[in-house]
Protein backbone atom coordinates (compact mmCIF):
# COMPACT_ATOMS: atom_id res chain seq x y z
CA UNK A 1 0.00 0.00 0.00
CA UNK A 2 1.15 3.37 -0.93
CA UNK A 3 2.22 5.85 1.62
CA UNK A 4 -0.43 8.44 -0.20
CA UNK A 5 -3.09 5.68 -0.01
CA UNK A 6 -2.00 5.52 3.73
CA UNK A 7 -2.78 9.06 4.17
CA UNK A 8 -6.11 9.21 2.81
CA UNK A 9 -7.20 6.04 5.00
CA UNK A 10 -6.25 7.75 8.21
CA UNK A 11 -8.44 10.50 7.00
CA UNK A 12 -11.22 8.63 6.65
CA UNK A 13 -10.60 7.13 9.55
CA UNK A 14 -10.27 10.12 11.88
CA UNK A 15 -13.73 11.14 10.24
CA UNK A 16 -15.16 8.39 11.11
CA UNK A 17 -16.48 7.99 7.57
CA UNK A 18 -18.06 4.72 5.65
CA UNK A 19 -15.89 3.78 2.44
CA UNK A 20 -15.68 1.29 0.30
CA UNK A 21 -11.94 0.46 -0.66
CA UNK A 22 -10.76 -0.69 -3.94
CA UNK A 23 -7.84 -2.44 -4.70
CA UNK A 24 -6.00 -1.22 -7.92
CA UNK A 25 -3.51 -3.57 -8.60
CA UNK A 26 -0.49 -1.83 -10.10
CA UNK A 27 1.59 -5.55 -10.70
CA UNK A 28 -0.47 -5.75 -14.05
CA UNK A 29 -0.66 -2.34 -14.54
CA UNK A 30 -3.80 -1.66 -13.85
CA UNK A 31 -3.17 1.67 -12.64
CA UNK A 32 -2.48 2.82 -16.00
CA UNK A 33 -5.82 1.52 -17.50
CA UNK A 34 -9.66 2.19 -17.22
CA UNK A 35 -10.96 2.53 -15.09
CA UNK A 36 -8.86 3.82 -12.76
CA UNK A 37 -7.09 6.23 -15.70
CA UNK A 38 -10.23 8.04 -15.74
CA UNK A 39 -10.03 8.94 -12.20
CA UNK A 40 -6.52 9.75 -12.14
CA UNK A 41 -4.84 10.92 -15.19
CA UNK A 42 -1.57 10.28 -14.09
CA UNK A 43 -1.92 6.91 -13.17
CA UNK A 44 -1.22 7.06 -9.39
CA UNK A 45 -3.05 5.75 -6.38
CA UNK A 46 -5.31 6.45 -4.34
CA UNK A 47 -8.46 8.16 -5.78
CA UNK A 48 -11.36 8.86 -4.59
CA UNK A 49 -14.78 9.48 -5.69
CA UNK A 50 -17.77 10.53 -3.48
CA UNK A 51 -20.72 11.12 -5.47
CA UNK A 52 -20.23 12.74 -9.16
CA UNK A 53 -17.00 14.29 -7.43
CA UNK A 54 -13.29 12.74 -8.41
CA UNK A 55 -10.40 13.84 -6.64
CA UNK A 56 -6.53 12.63 -6.95
CA UNK A 57 -3.72 13.78 -5.01
CA UNK A 58 -3.29 12.49 -1.18
CA UNK A 59 -3.58 15.98 0.33
CA UNK A 60 -5.74 16.99 -1.84
CA UNK A 61 -8.01 14.06 -1.21
CA UNK A 62 -7.46 14.48 3.37
CA UNK A 63 -8.19 18.59 2.74
CA UNK A 64 -11.22 17.74 1.04
CA UNK A 65 -12.37 14.88 3.59
CA UNK A 66 -11.21 17.29 6.45
CA UNK A 67 -13.86 20.68 5.03
CA UNK A 68 -16.42 18.70 3.92
CA UNK A 69 -17.02 16.87 6.89
CA UNK A 70 -16.42 19.50 9.60
CA UNK A 71 -19.60 19.01 11.45
CA UNK A 72 -20.47 18.01 14.96
CA UNK A 73 -20.14 14.18 15.18
CA UNK A 74 -18.02 13.30 12.38
CA UNK A 75 -14.63 12.63 14.38
CA UNK A 76 -11.72 14.36 14.52
CA UNK A 77 -11.60 17.95 12.97
CA UNK A 78 -8.28 18.14 11.72
CA UNK A 79 -8.53 21.75 10.49
CA UNK A 80 -9.00 25.14 12.14
CA UNK A 81 -10.93 28.14 11.03
CA UNK A 82 -9.63 30.72 13.44
CA UNK A 83 -7.26 32.94 11.52
CA UNK A 84 -4.54 32.27 13.91
CA UNK A 85 -4.41 28.65 14.70
CA UNK A 86 -5.51 28.68 10.85
CA UNK A 87 -2.35 30.50 9.61
CA UNK A 88 -0.08 28.38 11.94
CA UNK A 89 -1.73 25.12 10.09
CA UNK A 90 -1.51 26.40 6.84
CA UNK A 91 2.37 27.28 7.15
CA UNK A 92 3.18 23.62 8.68
CA UNK A 93 1.51 21.78 6.21
CA UNK A 94 3.81 23.68 3.61
CA UNK A 95 6.49 22.43 5.91
CA UNK A 96 5.71 18.85 5.79
CA UNK A 97 5.19 18.57 2.24
CA UNK A 98 8.07 20.37 1.12
CA UNK A 99 10.67 20.14 3.92
CA UNK A 100 9.97 16.97 5.59
CA UNK A 101 8.21 15.13 2.69
CA UNK A 102 11.18 15.37 -0.15
CA UNK A 103 14.06 14.09 2.60
CA UNK A 104 11.95 11.36 4.34
CA UNK A 105 10.91 10.00 0.84
CA UNK A 106 14.29 9.43 0.02
CA UNK A 107 15.51 7.92 2.86
CA UNK A 108 12.35 5.66 2.75
CA UNK A 109 13.35 4.78 -0.34
CA UNK A 110 17.09 3.83 0.59
CA UNK A 111 16.31 1.88 3.19
CA UNK A 112 13.09 0.55 3.12
CA UNK A 113 11.77 0.04 -0.41
CA UNK A 114 15.27 -1.10 -2.59
CA UNK A 115 15.45 -3.65 0.09
CA UNK A 116 12.19 -4.62 -0.59
CA UNK A 117 13.13 -4.66 -4.40
CA UNK A 118 16.60 -5.96 -4.01
CA UNK A 119 18.29 -3.07 -4.85
CA UNK A 120 21.37 -1.85 -2.94
CA UNK A 121 21.06 0.95 -0.49
CA UNK A 122 23.12 4.22 -1.87
CA UNK A 123 25.19 4.99 1.75
CA UNK A 124 25.59 8.56 0.13
CA UNK A 125 22.38 9.23 -0.78
CA UNK A 126 21.49 8.07 3.01
CA UNK A 127 24.12 10.46 4.75
CA UNK A 128 23.42 13.35 2.40
CA UNK A 129 19.10 12.58 3.68
CA UNK A 130 20.17 12.22 7.47
CA UNK A 131 21.70 15.38 7.37
CA UNK A 132 19.02 17.78 5.77
CA UNK A 133 16.37 15.42 8.16
CA UNK A 134 18.52 17.00 11.59
CA UNK A 135 17.93 20.22 10.37
CA UNK A 136 14.35 19.98 9.49
CA UNK A 137 14.07 18.15 12.93
CA UNK A 138 15.73 20.72 15.11
CA UNK A 139 13.07 23.49 14.17
CA UNK A 140 9.98 20.49 14.38
CA UNK A 141 11.98 20.02 18.44
CA UNK A 142 11.69 23.87 18.69
CA UNK A 143 8.37 23.99 17.71
CA UNK A 144 7.04 21.00 19.54
CA UNK A 145 8.65 22.49 22.33
CA UNK A 146 6.07 25.19 22.88
CA UNK A 147 3.05 23.43 21.27
CA UNK A 148 1.69 19.35 21.52
CA UNK A 149 1.41 19.05 17.63
CA UNK A 150 2.75 20.78 14.68
CA UNK A 151 -0.20 22.69 13.06
CA UNK A 152 -2.02 23.48 16.48
CA UNK A 153 -1.07 23.67 20.38
CA UNK A 154 -3.87 20.81 21.30
CA UNK A 155 -5.39 19.57 18.16
CA UNK A 156 -4.00 16.59 16.11
CA UNK A 157 -4.34 18.15 12.58
CA UNK A 158 -4.09 17.50 8.82
CA UNK A 159 -0.60 18.51 9.40
CA UNK A 160 0.26 16.13 11.81
CA UNK A 161 -1.51 13.36 9.76
CA UNK A 162 0.34 13.76 6.76
CA UNK A 163 3.03 12.18 8.36
CA UNK A 164 2.58 9.56 9.68
CA UNK A 165 3.59 6.93 6.52
CA UNK A 166 6.98 8.42 6.56
CA UNK A 167 7.52 8.60 10.05
CA UNK A 168 5.72 4.79 10.40
CA UNK A 169 8.75 3.31 7.89
CA UNK A 170 11.61 5.71 9.22
CA UNK A 171 11.04 4.52 12.74
CA UNK A 172 12.07 0.68 11.34
CA UNK A 173 15.59 2.09 10.22
CA UNK A 174 18.80 3.59 11.41
CA UNK A 175 17.18 6.94 11.11
CA UNK A 176 14.67 6.11 14.15
CA UNK A 177 18.11 7.54 16.45
CA UNK A 178 17.51 11.13 15.10
CA UNK A 179 13.78 11.07 16.32
CA UNK A 180 14.66 9.33 19.76
CA UNK A 181 17.54 12.07 20.34
CA UNK A 182 14.72 15.05 20.73
CA UNK A 183 12.47 14.43 23.73
CA UNK A 184 9.75 17.09 22.01
CA UNK A 185 9.74 15.00 18.97
CA UNK A 186 9.98 12.00 19.99
CA UNK A 187 6.92 12.37 22.12
CA UNK A 188 5.36 13.51 19.28
CA UNK A 189 5.98 10.17 16.85
CA UNK A 190 4.72 8.16 19.71
CA UNK A 191 1.47 10.27 20.02
CA UNK A 192 0.72 10.50 17.11
CA UNK A 193 1.52 6.77 15.83
CA UNK A 194 -0.31 4.80 18.45
CA UNK A 195 -3.67 7.02 17.70
CA UNK A 196 -6.61 4.42 16.45
CA UNK A 197 -6.67 5.56 13.04
CA UNK A 198 -3.07 4.41 11.83
CA UNK A 199 -3.44 1.13 13.83
CA UNK A 200 -6.86 0.59 11.75
CA UNK A 201 -4.83 1.65 8.60
CA UNK A 202 -1.99 -0.83 9.25
CA UNK A 203 -4.50 -3.79 10.00
CA UNK A 204 -6.48 -2.67 6.63
CA UNK A 205 -2.61 -2.53 5.02
CA UNK A 206 -2.26 -6.15 6.64
CA UNK A 207 -4.88 -8.16 5.17
CA UNK A 208 -4.12 -10.70 2.90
Amino acid sequence: MSSATQRVLVALYEKQLEFEFVTVDMRVGAHKQLPHIALNPFGQVPALEDGDIKLFESRAITKYLAYTHDHQNEGTSLIHKEKHEMAAQLVWEEVEAHQFDPVAGKLAWELVYKGIFGFQTDTAVVEENEAKLVKVLDIYETRLAVSKYLGANDSFTLVDLHHLPYLNYLMGTQVKKLFEERPHVNAWCKDILARPSWEKTLALQNQP
